[in-house]
């Protein structure tokens, strides 16, 4: 079997509880598959091929859209707790015993949750640019984010130039790069999410970042190996999120990049990928 990378794999579909999912399979299969849940708005293009494809190298990467987001149908739901069980519904679609789970931003979130409610299921963690329940700055987007997110920009992927980088001339310049990458498929892409994903994602978020009483409590559930990976300066998703996390979940390391905003592994694609090869591997 000839190994797909970002950029070949075939748009794949699978069917489970009313929905129909969309997914790409890369690298060989063998030993525990990486699945890999994505951030805000984003689909399976939002990825960087470095990162895939360099995670893909040494074992199974699975990409997928989540109900109701680009080539997946159903609904978003409005709240993590439903999209982790979707998610897992995926997993078990595709008759997957055992997986690894990589989280982005909003997709972190996803997979905490679906470590602590399938711990059967779920071997290992990873948690990029996220945060717990009620972290620090979570309850609304911070002030930054929404800066960000509501201005104008005459070539729209110059959104994910502030979103994912510091304004630093040097990760700028891996910003570009970044989007050069973002880019490289060009045939049967995703398309982008209707209108309706951004404020049901919204209501989730809000959810999941209320304050409550002893809001870390449920991290204790957590009891796989877990890395927990963020850029110095994430004005999306606090870094101090990444601390808490890594404090909290009993099993937990944490890598903290710098000069890096919410996409530090955009930003250090090598270098991430190198630190969740070790961390996957041990």
């Amino acid at each position: 079997m000839t190994a797909h990378t970002h950029r070949s794999a075939p748009t794949q579909f699978v069917d489970a509880n009313g929905i129909r999912f969309a997914y790409r399979r890369l690298g060989n299969p063998g030993g525990v598959p990486l699945v890999m849940n994505i951030h805000f708005t984003g689909t399976m293009d939002h990825w960087d091929p470095a990162v895939s494809d360099g995670l893909a190298q040494k074992r199974e990467v699975i990409l997928f859209n989540n109900a109701g987001i680009s080539s997946s149908s159903g609904s978003v739901p409005e709240s993590i707790e439903e999209m982790a069980t979707n998610a897992g519904v995926f997993i078990g679609a595709l008759d997957l015993e055992q997986v690894d789970v990589l989280g982005f931003s909003m997709g972190g979130l996803i997979a905490q949750e679906l470590a602590i409610t399938t711990p059967q299921l779920v071997r290992r963690v990873v948690l990029v640019g996220t945060g717990p329940r009620s972290g620090e700055g979570m309850a609304t987007p911070t002030p930054e984010a929404q800066e960000i997110f509501g201005a104008t920009y005459a070539n729209p992927d110059d959104l994910w130039l502030r979103v994912h980088f510091t304004s630093s001339e040097t990760s700028q310049a891996a910003g570009r790069k970044f989007i050069e990458r973002f880019r490289l498929r060009k045939e049967n892409r995703d398309p982008e999410v209707d209108e309706k994903v951004a404020p049901a994602q919204l209501a989730a978020l809000a959810k999941w970042g209320a304050l409550r009483e002893g809001p870390y409590e449920y991290l204790k559930a957590l009891t796989q190996p877990a890395l927990v990976v963020n850029g110095d300066n994430d004005v999306i998703i606090y870094s101090i999120n990444s601390w808490i996390l890594q404090q909290n979940i009993p099993n937990a390391q944490l890598i903290i990049y710098p000069d890096a905003n919410h996409g530090s592994l955009y930003q250090y694609p090598e270098r991430f990928v190198t630190h969740v090869d070790q961390f996957l591997s041990e």
